[in-house]
């Protein structure tokens, strides 16, 4: 059986791209090859360097058309993209190039609080706001509509009104390392 080949996406700190990497090492069957970041001074770029992941970085203008970064992927030998804090849409070409072979992770259980802009604390606060009693994680095949591709999985955690958007960042962010890279595992061993 041939090695699934992965690139995470990342901008951020890097929590879950650094989760990902610790739970694939020794995977037989599946492989961390790369970090793609939009941002060359980003947290996550030292902390999976240190882990010695190669990384590309994507600026922001060539990211627009994104042929030349589905080519280098293709070219890479890249199978599947994992989405592990990535603050960019991703360019129609690269949805294209790997139909239903984009895992994204997104802080809130869909379809509530997505779509544009619905990112990290935004998410948090807004939920707050909702005066929700619970929240959680979605896990999901990216399409080219924001946060709109098939659900994979689901997880809640249960919220009150104690609750401030920095606790529900802790607990979703629980439920993220917790259950991410399982789903992930999961799914492109379904392929």
């Amino acid at each position: 059986m041939k090695i699934q080949s992965v690139a995470l996406f990342a901008s951020g700190s890097g929590s879950n791209a650094v989760n990902l990497i610790r739970y694939f090492e020794g995977n037989e069957e599946i492989r961390i090859a790369l970090l793609v970041c939009n941002k060359a001074d980003a947290p996550v770029v030292e902390k999976v360097k240190a882990l010695g992941i190669e990384v590309l970085i994507s600026g922001n203008q060539s990211f627009e058309e994104g042929l030349e970064l589905t080519a280098e992927l293709q070219e890479q030998g890249i199978d599947w993209i994992i989405l592990a804090g990535f603050l960019r849409k991703l360019p129609v070409a690269l949805i294209r190039a790997y139909e239903d072979h984009i895992i994204n992770i997104h802080p809130a259980l869909l379809p509530k609080f997505g779509g544009k802009g619905m990112y990290g604390m935004h998410v948090h606060k807004a939920v707050i706001e909702a005066k929700e009693t619970e929240s959680g994680i979605t896990i999901h095949l990216v399409n080219e509509e924001f946060d709109k591709g098939r659900t994979l999985e689901q997880y809640r955690v249960s919220l009150d009104e104690t609750d401030s958007p920095e606790t529900v960042a802790q607990k979703v962010q629980e439920l993220e390392h917790r259950y991410f890279p399982y789903i992930a595992e999961r799914t492109i061993n379904q392929r």
